[in-house]
């Protein structure tokens, strides 16, 4: 019997192969490509792979002095896949992404030490990844040359090098680079001309990091950038600003490296404020708004500029003669205020005025306190009055207690008289009432 051909074989097997593909779930057949977790070796197991993994180590970093790079990447990788749960495996990682700073590209470098953080936060080596992270997000931003056969520019757009800043504050936002890495991300935005990129991002290091060196030079940049708006176009809301940034960096650091320059600029925004007050003043003015002009009339002689304040106080006096009503309400309606926020001198003349109360209001309108300590408080005693011994009167209107009664002497008993008209006399100095003679007896017939 001749055996069967090639061909129907094959077609056998094919037929075999779709009859139990059929039959069998789909999840089983997908399952054979899932990617398994890997299980924690047992403690016996654990030991033996810790050896074996430390002993590649050595040999990698042997292979690594002896300027074998393939040799040491080769034998890094082995250990991450066969010992990933020794502690080899996070030295291997490091050592890998060590080597692709020096000799890959500057992305791929900075993606192998995001793997080691990734996996091997527990690693001591933790805070030198970051750092080094760090470095070549600096490289990046300064557009050092790739390390290659052929040194090239580096090509990387300022959104990029923001992203490396971005994943290492991720990785540590309360670390010793986050304000440092938050502060360049500043930085690259006010040089793409970006400003309100670079204001939120200077201010995100002054809210996060406010005791750093980082976070005082971020709010004079603040104030920096919006006065350099302020020259470029007349905003006032720039202006309001750079006024406000530079104040709140004076009272921060009175004595800091920028205060000198802070107070110059804060000069001439004041002049430059002042000067658009009393123009806006003079537009009012011309179109017959008497209040609206004082109001800015007003504000111009607060910012204290010397000419500004001079004819703003010129013509504040000429209105006061044609409208003197018109400009003492424009007066009474500018609430007192600094340069950073309102005071509070003269608020409670407001109409709007919902402070707390004056204190005699307020002690009026509190509730009386409960006694709660020992203060030697004793209660007044009780005295009771005297209970009578004879039959009281009733009490007048408006007494609580019927009157005490007083204790009299009764009235002597009339004494009747004596035959013949007599009458016994009367004893004196005695208590004892007299006792009546004994009638007399009738004659018996």
């Amino acid at each position: 019997m001749r055996a069967p051909s090639l061909s129907v074989r094959t077609s056998s097997s094919v037929l075999l192969a779709t009859l139990l593909l059929a039959q069998s779930p789909a999840s089983a057949f997908l399952g054979l490509f899932e990617k398994k977790e890997k299980k924690a070796p047992s403690a016996s197991q654990r030991q033996i792979q810790d050896a074996e993994a430390a002993a590649m180590l050595m040999e990698g970093k042997a292979a690594q002095s002896a300027g074998k790079g393939s040799k040491a990447r080769r034998i890094y990788e082995e250990i991450i896949k066969k010992h990933p749960f020794s502690p080899s495996a996070g030295e291997a990682a490091y050592a890998k992404a060590v080597m692709s700073k020096q000799t890959e590209r500057l992305e791929d470098a900075f993606d192998d030490f995001q793997t080691f953080v990734s996996q091997y936060r527990q690693s001591p080596r933790f805070n030198d990844a970051i750092e080094q992270q760090f470095q070549l997000a600096e490289e990046a931003k300064a557009g050092k040359k790739q390390r290659s056969l052929i040194l090239l520019p580096m090509k990387m757009g300022g959104e990029d090098v923001i992203k490396l800043y971005q994943q290492v504050i991720d990785n540590a936002p309360f670390g010793r680079l986050a304000p440092l890495a938050q502060f360049s991300i500043g930085e690259i935005h006010q040089d793409l001309g970006e400003k309100n990129e670079a204001v939120a991002a200077y201010q995100k290091v002054v809210d996060n990091y406010p005791s750093t060196k980082q976070a005082s030079e971020a709010q004079f940049r603040i104030g920096s950038i919006a006065n350099v708006a302020a020259k470029r176009s007349e905003d006032s809301q720039n202006l309001t600003t750079t006024r406000d940034a530079l104040n709140t960096y004076i009272a921060a650091h009175p004595e800091g490296a920028r205060s000198a320059e802070a107070e110059k600029i804060l000069s001439q925004v004041n002049e430059a404020e002042a000067s658009h007050s009393l123009e806006v003043g003079k537009f009012y003015e011309g179109q017959g708004k008497t209040k609206a002009a004082a109001i800015y009339y007003n504000e111009a002689l607060k910012f204290g500029s010397a000419e500004a304040s001079s004819e703003a106080r010129d013509r504040l006096s000429a209105l006061a003669t044609v409208d003197p009503e018109a400009v003492s309400n424009a007066q009474k309606s500018i609430p007192d205020q600094d340069y950073i926020g309102p005071g509070a001198s003269n608020l409670r003349s407001r109409d709007d005025y919902v402070g707390p109360m004056s204190p005699e209001l307020a002690r009026l309108a509190s509730k009386p306190k409960m006694r709660t300590g020992d203060d030697n408080f004793t209660p007044i005693p009780l005295q009771e009055p005297d209970l009578p011994d004879s039959p009281m009167n009733a009490p007048e209107a408006g007494d609580l207690l019927p009157p005490v009664p007083t204790l009299e002497r009764p009235a002597l008993l009339p004494v009747p008289a004596m035959p013949g008209g007599v009458i016994p006399p009367q004893p004196s100095g005695s208590a004892e009432l007299p006792v009546p003679p004994p009638p007399s007896k009738k004659p018996e017939c």
